[in-house]
């Protein structure tokens, strides 16, 4: 079995070309079963998100999973390949299931440490559940990541400092003023850095927000976003009486906000402290009104400070979590290892009670004198026997199963214990049981597999 990952993401591959990859919410449970479906494809999951389109694949060969993948996703989205073939990343085995840990945790994202995608990995993974094309490989290596992603963001602080200009603002004003809750927000101007510092205000309390634009339609609009109420430029010094927080961001080419009607607001406010954020370039407030003692004022290049310094420390956080990556894969390695001993164990188990119950047969039939009780006894002990001789074989193989020349070690024990036929028998019913479950779900006869079943 091989683990692929084949998908484009925001450093390989612009959004003209990751917008083209982007699957359908609703077309995803489709997609999952047409995968699955592929030759070679054992078991699938699709992470899509605005910067990744990524599918994950269990095959059980390297070569025809990753050709059969690649066409998959050219098929489904009726691309010649060749358009995407420069911009897609392949990774497998050990570096494939790295960078899973590594998308689950934050690591791969464009802002190190986000959370967001925790959600989105778990969301694929559900859903691939859902629609049964995951599998004892995957069911483990998924839950393994969500869980590593969770114990990765509890554990350490990266994701505690603000590395975006609209969120540094915020956290800023969380030390002035402890809580937004019962603040009331004013939003100068309309732009996208005022509307992103909005809501990361509003999700953290702020209930109360004013908006005041030139354009009074676009100052409706935003402030409807957040149930607050649009007001107009005329208005600012009545309504920087009323304000704790101060966002401006427009595009005016002198100040907005002067220090002479900010002074004669502030003797109205009464020592109420006024919390500004000026995001505009060039600025829109007066940066002299910085000195008036219950003004606190940042401006776009504080806060962007304030983001670098935390891009510093995020990084330090993410080298703690680049070690639990480490010993997650090593955690994994061993677990998959386990998975090839498996049918030996249980080869073994079953080849040494079909001995102990063709045993118990014979003494039955020359010893036909004894009680059910006798029997009872006799089956018991000898079952103790068994159980006693195979406790260390059991617990060897599963050693040699973690050791770098693992196959050949089992190969030997296979030998040495004359399994070959036991093993023979488990694949194939399993393979009949793989069958069945295609029948069911397809509704197709077991005559179009009966090929299938003689090999």
């Amino acid at each position: 079995m091989h683990t692929i990952v084949v998908g484009v993401n925001y450093k390989s591959a612009p959004v003209e070309i990751r917008e083209k990859l982007a699957f359908d919410e609703l077309q995803l449970p489709d997609a999952l079963a047409k995968l699955r479906s592929a030759k070679s494809i054992m078991e699938c999951g699709i992470l899509s998100t605005c910067n990744r389109t990524e599918l994950y694949v269990v095959a059980d060969q390297l070569h025809t999973g990753r050709h059969f993948t690649k066409t998959f996703l050219a098929d489904w989205f009726s691309i010649d390949k060749q358009e995407i073939t420069p911009y897609l990343t392949i990774r497998e085995g050990d570096h494939a299931v790295e960078h899973l840990f590594r998308v689950t945790c934050g690591l791969d994202s464009m802002v190190i440490g986000e959370t967001q995608i925790l959600g989105q990995a778990k969301q694929a993974f559900l859903l691939a559940q859902e629609q049964k094309v995951t599998g004892t490989v995957f069911n483990q290596l998924f839950k393994q990541a969500v869980t590593l992603g969770k114990r990765a963001h509890s554990s350490t602080e990266i994701s505690t400092q603000a590395v975006s200009v609209s969120y540094a603002g915020v956290e800023l004003g969380k030390k002035i003023f402890g809580s937004f809750e019962g603040k009331h927000v004013l939003i100068v101007g309309a732009g996208k850095m005022s509307e992103l510092t909005a809501t990361h205000l509003h999700a953290n309390g702020a209930a109360s927000i004013t908006v005041m634009n030139r354009s009074a339609s676009k100052a409706e609009d935003l402030a409807k976003r957040y149930n607050g109420r649009a007001s107009t430029l005329e208005q600012l010094d009545e309504e920087l009486q009323r304000a704790d927080v101060l966002i401006s961001s427009t595009g005016s080419r002198d100040f907005v906000l002067t220090k002479e009607n900010t002074q004669l607001a502030l003797k109205k406010r009464k020592g109420r402290p006024l919390f500004m954020i000026d995001i505009a370039v060039p600025r829109d407030i007066d940066p002299d009104i910085a000195s008036f003692s219950d003004v606190y004022l940042y401006d776009i290049d504080d806060l962007q400070n304030i983001v670098e310094a935390n891009k510093l420390e995020r990084q330090k956080e993410a080298e703690k979590i680049e070690l639990m990556i480490e010993a997650e894969i090593d955690e994994y390695k061993a677990w998959l290892n386990t998975l090839g001993v498996v049918p030996i164990i249980t080869a073994l188990r079953e080849k040494a009670l079909q001995i102990q119950g063709e045993t118990m047969i014979s003494i039955e039939r020359k010893l036909p004198h004894l009680t059910e009780r006798e029997l009872k006894v006799l089956r018991k002990h000898t079952k103790s026997i068994v159980n006693q001789l195979l406790r260390d074989p059991l617990t060897k193989v599963k050693e040699l199963a973690t050791e770098p020349e693992a196959k050949q070690s089992l190969d030997l024990f296979t030998d040495i214990f004359a399994l070959e036929k036991q093993l023979e028998l488990h694949y194939k019913q399993a393979r009949i049981d793989e069958l069945e479950q295609v029948w069911k779900e397809e509704k197709r006869s077991p005559l179009q597999d009966s090929i299938a079943l003689r090999t």
